[in-house]
């Protein structure tokens, strides 16, 4: 199998005798570095030259068909070969980190694979091919991964979009796109990208934090959480509202793990990185348009198809624009128990974003029919905030109760009160009831589910 798998032609002389590129730093440059940064380059320099070896032996045709240890195996004979003729010497535990991640560069995202295997890290932040970040526990650091050049990057990054039928070029320098895990991924090039390729990568749990962890990571009370679960239970429309990693998606997955298995669940997102548990499921993600200019599928356009597809519920990812019509207009029309996710700083905010994504539609809707949809349309606002210690809490959790004239009331049943700094930074705070009982506690019992009166009672909150 592997006279087709490798290449039988012999390496030239020209392909691996220098193993310094074109664009290799010049050596009075070389001179200045410390010794560190000196094999570092050396390593990346070595790895490129192998990589290239690789690429014109290896019959990339067959390569999913092989076994990853077969794989291995193959790459590890090819670099031992070439290595021996190149007369350099290496330490086994250097050969072996240069296979895996010559391994990494075939089969997967090159310098990005450890850290993605990495379950401490959270986010991963490229800014341009020499530095890369991390986020751990909420605080970012430096990483020592680098790429090898600006060509290496984008070839990662082509590969990371190419695989979900999108593209990235100087027509088009920005796109949303996810890994195969739900991850999701951002990547900007130049033009617009001043000093090289950026990607940001927003990774995910493989086993989604359950209400029950958030509880533990003190995200929100105990009591919060079970009046959540039951909103959920008694299809309650809710909106989650927070701002750039705010965990407003970890929250709507949580929160979608209470639907009843039997519900017929539609999900529309951007990117598709939501991940239920139900089996009864219909995942519908947006297209862009092709390079023509035309096929484009919008998050408006899913809304609607959904009417169509007998939902019991439906869950958009994140309304940013005319698809906020629509979904206020499903959950006015019968599919109780929608959720969607919103950027705002406070729950207050988060209607009045609502209201200007209606408003962006052009339409001559008065300011009174948009509030009065959405007043009726949402009844529970959930509000979440990242603090400056890393830590993603519950800030508010409100119940829209009506309308006063032209404005929408509401009142807060459970709010975050933060009570200062401690020692190492971390911020220090209570969840507690404000001791409003909500008017949603009669729909809980006609659904069927029933609160202890003490949930809602705030000295009760404070135990």
């Amino acid at each position: 199998m592997f006279k087709q798998f490798i290449s039988t032609k012999p390496i030239e002389d020209s392909k691996v005798v220098s193993i310094v590129p074109q664009n290799a730093t010049p050596i009075s440059a070389l001179d200045a570095l410390s010794k560190s940064d000196k094999d570092l380059i050396a390593h990346l320099d070595l790895k490129s030259q192998l990589h290239d070896v690789l690429l014109e032996r290896l019959n990339l045709a067959v390569i999913d068909k092989v076994q990853p240890e077969e794989l291995r195996r193959e790459v590890a004979n090819l670099v031992s070969k070439t290595l021996s003729e190149k007369q350099q010497p290496m330490r086994s535990d250097a050969f072996n980190k240069i296979v895996e991640e010559l391994m990494d560069e075939v089969l997967g995202l090159g310098p990005l694979e450890p850290l993605l295997a990495d379950p401490t890290v959270n986010d991963i932040l490229v800014n341009s091919h020499k530095n890369v970040y991390v986020e751990r526990f909420g605080v970012l650091e430096k990483s020592n991964i680098r790429f090898r050049d600006e060509k290496h990057l984008l070839r990662i990054i082509d590969k990371i979009v190419s695989r979900i039928g999108r593209r990235v070029d100087e027509s088009q320098p920005w796109v949303d796109a996810r890994l195969e895990d739900g991850s999701r991924v951002n990547a900007i090039i130049r033009p617009c990208a001043i000093d090289g390729p950026s990607v940001s990568i927003r990774k995910f749990s493989k086993k989604p934090l359950t209400m029950e962890k958030l509880v533990k990571n003190g995200a929100l009370s105990d009591q919060a959480a079970h009046l959540l679960k039951a909103l959920v239970q008694a299809r309650l429309n809710i909106l989650i509202s927070g701002g750039t990693g705010s965990g407003k998606t970890t929250m709507l997955n949580a929160l979608s793990s209470n639907i009843d298995p039997n519900a017929r669940i539609v999900t529309i997102e951007d990117a598709a990185e939501l991940q239920l548990q139900q089996d009864h499921i219909v995942r519908l993600e947006t297209r862009p348009s092709s390079p023509s200019g035309t096929g484009a599928v919008s998050q408006r356009d899913l809304v609607r198809n959904a009417l169509r597809m007998r939902p019991d519920r439906i869950i958009v990812g994140e309304v940013r624009g005319s698809e906020t019509f629509d979904m206020l207009q499903a959950m006015n029309t019968g599919h109780d128990g929608s959720m969607t996710t919103v950027h705002a700083n406070t729950a207050r905010d988060a209607l009045g974003r609502l209201e200007q994504m209606v408003a962006m539609m052009g339409s001559d809707f008065p300011l009174s029919a948009i509030r009065s949809q959405i007043a009726s349309g949402i009844q529970i606002v959930v509000q979440l905030s990242r603090f400056s210690d890393g830590k993603r809490r519950v800030m508010s959790i409100s119940e829209i109760t009506g309308m006063e004239g032209d404005v929408v009331t509401m009142q807060d049943i459970f709010v975050f009160r933060k009570q200062g700094v401690d020692e190492d930074g971390g911020i220090k705070g209570e969840f507690v009831a404000t001791g409003m009982r909500p008017k949603c506690a009669e729909m809980l019992l006609a659904a069927g589910v029933e609160l202890n009166a003490s949930t809602f009672n705030y000295e009760s909150s404070r135990s």
